[in-house]
């Protein structure tokens, strides 16, 4: 069971996105924005793995990447990023910023279910 932080903006997304993970069998922790998600990884230090939307108030998605990056405890963080309004070219950046899958929206269970296997498995192989 692993502990899930999805950033993301839009309350019904936020919501689905939590009572997915919920079904997977992990603990999904909730952040309305980047800035929060960040703010919840400054003092949660049990966080196995990131979902984060890319357009949201306060800080975005890439902001995030960027923040999580920069820090050496976060460098192996897996994060999973999802939006519905990028392309390919922005895609091909965010993974380059350290993403470590693309979740389109709408959601499809068993791509996030997919995404996220491959996230866990990763961080235990690193491990």
């Amino acid at each position: 069971m692993a502990r899930i932080l999805i950033a993301e903006d839009d309350v019904s997304t936020r919501k689905a996105v939590a009572m997915m993970v919920g079904k997977m069998g992990h603990i999904a922790i909730v952040s309305p924005d980047g800035q929060h998600a960040w703010e919840t990884l400054q003092v949660d230090l049990d966080i196995d793995l990131l979902i984060t939307d890319i357009m949201m108030p306060r800080m975005d998605g890439k902001q995030l990447i960027q923040m999580l990056r920069g820090q050496e405890r976060f460098a192996e963080l897996p994060v999973i990023i999802m939006s519905a309004v990028v392309g390919p070219k922005d895609i091909f950046s965010l993974l380059e910023l350290g993403a470590a899958r693309f979740q389109p929206k709408p959601l499809s269970l068993n791509t996030l279910k997919e995404n996220i296997d491959t996230c866990l498995m990763r961080e235990e192989v690193q491990e």
